[in-house]
């Protein structure tokens, strides 16, 4: 099976990119490196630099595939609410032109990097794929409408796929293939590592009074290797089943914000330089993922995600990068 991995150089699509070349896939990476790095290039991969908004280079590199997983896309919460032209653009057009190269190239099998963030504030803290659908920024509203797209382009164009709504992505790959640290991360365990690191002086902990064990936001955290196992997963899905689905992606086990940092200081042996500051909007008390359809239809099961190793894995690569400094 040859696959086009789009977004392949970047932190979770360089993982998936290592996942499917263990399984003898053939891939080939599609990358602007805007947020991607060409240390994330794996020497067996073909590399093709291009962006989703350039159609010519795109369908080019659709040749001869058999399938695609895409993760290229605009990420961050707070810029889509100030610049929701940008996240239409990339997120919304970019895919769009990414199916309609698959039509031209008659390319069947399609798995897409979906998020948490389609269920927006919802009046629970446990979700499975049934929750009520209701974002609460650009982001995630983006990812909602592609996720319809893809229901018509199965209903109209045939093409099969699955959406894979990832919860909070970390850690690293243990064995250290995957060298590049995140551009600008927006997400806790990069910045707590950049806190240790004295990337950042001094990190701050928003909200310290949730109905939480601690009163710190609870999450979901999924270890990036566990997420790419199920994108090979799916992909041998659609192979064999031809049905199109949507899955959540996480370990069903919640973690504090204040529980991270405390187990990042007994693993590493370091202090984290925190403060206390206030809530941010639209952060939900705590949010875990019910992923047994993921187990049923795809046989997936997170192995990688004990706190341990997530953050293990993570300060391997930041020591290797940092420490040195």
């Amino acid at each position: 099976m040859r696959v086009l991995v789009v977004g392949g150089a970047g932190y979770i699509g360089s993982h998936v990119v290592k996942e499917l070349l263990s399984h003898g896939v053939e891939v080939r990476v599609y990358d602007n490196l805007s947020t991607g790095q060409t240390i994330n290039l794996f020497e067996n991969a073909e590399f093709i630099e291009g962006d989703i908004l350039d159609i010519p280079t795109l369908e080019k590199a659709m040749q001869g595939v058999d399938g695609v997983v895409h993760l290229a896309a605009k990420k961050a919460v707070g810029e889509s609410m100030m610049h929701p032209d940008m996240y239409a653009l990339n997120n919304l057009n970019g895919t769009v032109n990414v199916l309609n190269a698959m039509v031209k190239n008659n390319v069947k099998y399609f798995v897409f990097s979906s998020t948490a963030a389609v269920y927006g504030m919802p009046d629970r803290s446990i979700l499975d794929e049934t929750t009520p659908l209701d974002p609460i920024n650009f982001y995630g509203f983006s990812k909602k409408m592609i996720e319809e797209v893809l229901s018509w382009y199965d209903r109209l164009k045939d093409i099969k796929f699955v959406a894979l709504r990832y919860f909070n992505a970390v850690g690293y790959d243990a064995e250290g293939d995957v060298k590049g640290m995140e551009k600008n991360p927006q997400n806790l365990l990069p910045i707590v590592m950049e806190t240790i690191f004295s990337v950042r002086p001094q990190m701050t902990v928003f909200g310290s009074d949730y109905p939480t064990k601690d009163g710190t936001c609870v999450r979901d955290y999924i270890h990036v290797s566990d997420l790419a196992s199920a994108h090979y997963l799916a992909l041998e899905y659609l192979k064999k089943e031809n049905q199109s689905q949507i899955l959540n992606l996480g370990t069903g086990t919640g973690h504090s914000v204040k529980e991270m940092i405390d187990e990042t200081e007994r693993v590493t042996g370091k202090k984290v330089n925190y403060k206390m500051g206030d809530r941010r909007p639209g952060d939900p008390a705590a949010l875990m993922a019910v992923s047994l359809k993921a187990n049923e239809l795809l046989g997936w099961k997170p192995v990688h995600s004990s706190l341990e190793n997530i953050i293990q894995t993570t300060y391997q690569l930041y020591q290797k990068e940092l420490g040195k400094n």
